[in-house]
C-alpha cells in the first residue's frame, strides 16, 4: 500500500507561481514512477507531468517551460514548481504512484489561477 498526501494549493493571480508536494508513505520500494495530474470543472483529468525513479521526466505541452517536476527520494516527496500561472491552469491537482501492481492516488489539492 501506498498513501500520497498533496499540499501547497490555492488562489494565485495570473503570471503568479505555486509550488505542490506530495508526501508518500507505505511501500515506498514499489513505486516506479511519480507524477502530477489535473481536472478542471467539467473536464477529464489529465497528465501535467510525470518522473521516473533515474530522474527521466515528461510535460504535457501545455505546462513545458512552465512547470517542472522534482522528487527527493530521500524525504519520499514529489514536488511541482508551477510558475508563469494561466487562469486555464485552474484545476484540482493529483498525485500520482505507479507500482507494478496498481497506481495510487492522493486526494487532491485545488489550484486556482484568478485575478
Amino acid at each position: 500500500q501506498v498513501q500520497l498526501a498533496e499540499s501547497g494549493g490555492g488562489l494565485v493571480q495570473p503570471g503568479g507561481s505555486l509550488r505542490l508536494s506530495c508526501a508518500a508513505s507505505g511501500t515506498l520500494f514499489s513505486i516506479t514512477i511519480m507524477g502530477w495530474y489535473r481536472q478542471a470543472p467539467g473536464k477529464q483529468r489529465e497528465l501535467v507531468a510525470t518522473i521516473g525513479s533515474l530522474g527521466r521526466t515528461n510535460y504535457a505541452d501545455s505546462v513545458k517551460g512552465r512547470f517542472t517536476i522534482s522528487r527527493d527520494n530521500v524525504k519520499n516527496t514529489l514536488y511541482l514548481q508551477m510558475n508563469s500561472l494561466k487562469p486555464e491552469d485552474t484545476a484540482v491537482y493529483y498525485c500520482n504512484a505507479m507500482t507494478s501492481v496498481r497506481p495510487y492516488w492522493g486526494q487532491g489539492t485545488q489550484v486556482t489561477v484568478s485575478s
